[in-house]
């Protein structure tokens, strides 16, 4: 069983930056998927970055790309969500997610069919 926790949400001024970090415990899952969604208040869950392996296959939400950065560390069992030019519309609860078929396809994560979910930390982003 793996356990996820995120950390590093906050309050930012637009245009600002934070990084998110998803720390597992309970398993390494240096070989899963992971993936960072978030919940705009009052909004559906929506995808926004994978990562797999160690980083041989990235992919984004168009409305993140250029400006968040997803990545991990297999030493600390990390995987980080590097977040800059933030806009006000990305505020949200940040939630990262782990699958272990490494293989899983796009589409499945972006519907969100992953095995273990953090609970999530809050960004918000003032104008």
């Amino acid at each position: 069983q793996v356990q996820l926790v995120e950390s590093g949400g906050g309050l930012v001024q637009a245009g600002g930056s934070l990084i998110l970090s998803c720390t597992a415990s309970g398993s390494t899952f240096s070989s899963y998927a992971v993936g960072w969604f978030r919940q705009p208040p009052g909004k559906e869950r929506e995808f926004v970055a994978i990562i797999r392996g160690g980083g041989e296959y990235i992919y984004y939400t168009d409305s993140v790309k250029g400006r968040f950065t997803i990545s991990r560390d297999g030493a600390e069992n990390t995987v980080y969500l590097q977040m800059s030019s933030l806009k006000p519309e990305d505020t949200a609860v940040y939630s990262c997610a782990a699958s272990r078929n490494v293989g899983i396809s796009d589409y499945a994560v972006r519907s969100g069919a992953m095995d273990y979910w953090g609970k999530g930390t809050l960004v918000t982003v003032s104008s």
